[in-house]
């Protein structure tokens, strides 16, 4: 599909002449490109343009405004404490007309977002590093989050993370068996039906006021931070179309599920699958020598019953994707759903063993 930059360019406010763009990132969802400019004076600058999925996201509108009203939060917490609002957090470039976002005659959704320089991010956690660093800038995110109000904020998908709806869908796909595989996967469903009690764990704490509701990221990957090219360190957190109110340890669990795996989230050999206690810890202590400070205690327990719980939910979702034709999920390759949601089974039982230890942990470094 080929798109006429310029004239969606001209409907934001920039002071160059379009010169080009490219395509920008490794993203699944967006359509993402770098655009260049020239000032007058002969400067050359960079924007992200973006195309949203409008089938992903289906309001735009709540969508920006979650995303204008956190990043705007965020740049009144970052001025205060003398940072750089321009690379420490997103920022909308509006439209010439005053919006958030441009709508094209063809349907399309295009926002743009200054571009932030000298920074870099990564695809995969190359050392414990990273994964420290991981866990700084996703617990800051929150702690400058922690007083927003998150009744102003959208479901920009709806049920994201209820695992007690994602529980219901799998029960209901195990009934229909659509591709006619309920046969093939006994132990799964068996694995997954003996944990039912689980799924409303956390979403019992946050309907009861137990946990209070946060804003959360809810895509917590390395990939998702801009890392400073002078200091190595979390600068950035991007992709905020995910931010919506849940549970602290939405992000924490999520992040636990996907770095302190041992193996590749499709990996056929289960023996190779752990959770490591050693990462675990890793970004238990980034994250909270900054999240401490405003998590309560109850907080603080369901960081770890979160861990096991997002797995618990992406295997569910892997499974349901599996018996309803792999309808869902991209798949490379016959059966990778199924070989998702074993990796995920593993290391969900994994985790009950090494939950006291895991809750251990995290009552070390909240101290």
């Amino acid at each position: 599909m080929t798109f006429n930059f310029k004239a969606v360019t001209d409907q934001f406010v920039n002071e160059g002449t379009f010169l080009h763009a490219d395509p920008y990132g490794e993203g699944h969802i967006n359509d993402t490109f770098a655009v260049y400019f020239e000032t007058k004076e002969g400067r050359k600058y960079r924007v992200i343009l973006q195309r949203i999925n409008h089938t992903v996201f289906v309001n735009p509108d709540g969508l920006m405004n979650n995303i204008y009203r956190v990043t705007q939060f965020l740049k009144e917490k970052i001025k205060a404490a003398g940072g750089d609002e321009l690379r420490e957090t997103l920022t909308v470039i509006p439209t010439v007309s005053g919006g958030l976002y441009y709508k094209d005659d063809e349907g399309s959704y295009w926002r743009m977002y200054v571009f932030v320089e000298d920074a870099i991010t990564y695809q995969s956690i190359r050392d414990e590093q990273d994964f420290y660093n991981c866990g700084v800038s996703f617990g800051n995110f929150q702690r400058l989050l922690s007083d927003f109000p998150t009744e102003k904020l959208i479901e920009t998908i709806a049920n994201f993370h209820n695992t007690v709806k994602r529980f219901e869908d799998f029960k209901l796909a195990v009934g229909q068996d659509k591709a006619g595989r309920v046969k093939d996967v006994g132990p799964e469903i068996e694995f997954a039906m003996k944990r039912e009690k689980d799924a409303g764990q956390i979403i019992k704490m946050l309907q009861t006021g137990e946990i209070p509701y946060r804003v959360t990221h809810n895509d917590t990957k390395l990939n998702n931070i801009m890392i400073d090219n002078a200091t190595g360190k979390g600068i950035c957190v991007i992709d905020l179309d995910t931010v919506m109110p849940g549970a602290a340890c939405y992000d924490f669990g999520d992040s636990i599920r996907f770095g302190a795996s041992t193996a590749a989230e499709d990996e056929t050999d289960l023996s190779k699958v752990n959770m490591s206690l050693r990462l675990f810890e890793v970004f238990t202590s980034g994250y909270l020598s900054v999240a401490k400070e405003f998590l309560t205690e109850k907080e603080l327990y369901s960081l770890s019953v979160g861990a096991k719980l997002m797995t618990f939910e992406c295997g569910i979702r892997f499974l349901t994707d599996y018996l309803n034709g792999d309808t869902y999920f991209k798949i490379h390759r016959e059966h990778q759903n199924l070989d998702r949601c074993r990796t995920q089974f593993k290391l969900v039982s994994d985790m009950e063993q090494k939950m006291d230890e895991m809750h251990k942990i995290v009552r070390r470094y909240s101290n």
